[in-house]
């Protein structure tokens, strides 16, 4: 059983599991299916707004597909998130990329 199918798996008796629907937005990315992992991380984030490290990683593979508006809103809200819940860390990651992709 591959990776992706053992997150699937596990994920059947707690499918809304932010960890394991990360993990499985990087698998999709690791595989170059950039649609199925945007969609993941998106509804990730709908239903857990706070899972404040799956902004830095959708914003990135936004960036990666020229999709530089969506990218520079997840950088911003993930900052927000971030700010809100004072975790610094995410914080200066996000910031950090953030201004390396402005400028």
């Amino acid at each position: 059983m591959d990776r992706i199918e053992k997150i699937k798996e596990l994920l059947k008796d707690n499918p809304i599991d932010s960890f394991l629907r990360h993990a499985l937005a990087l698998e999709y990315i690791k595989l170059e299916d950039f649609t199925l992992a945007q969609q993941t991380f998106i509804e990730l984030l709908n239903d857990d707004p706070n899972y404040v490290g799956s902004y830095y990683h959708i914003a990135k593979l936004l960036e990666s597909q020229n999709e530089k508006e969506k990218a520079i809103f997840y950088y911003e809200k993930g900052m927000e998130i971030a700010k809100k819940l004072n975790d610094r860390h995410a914080y200066n990651e996000l910031q950090s990329a953030y201004e390396e992709y402005l400028y």
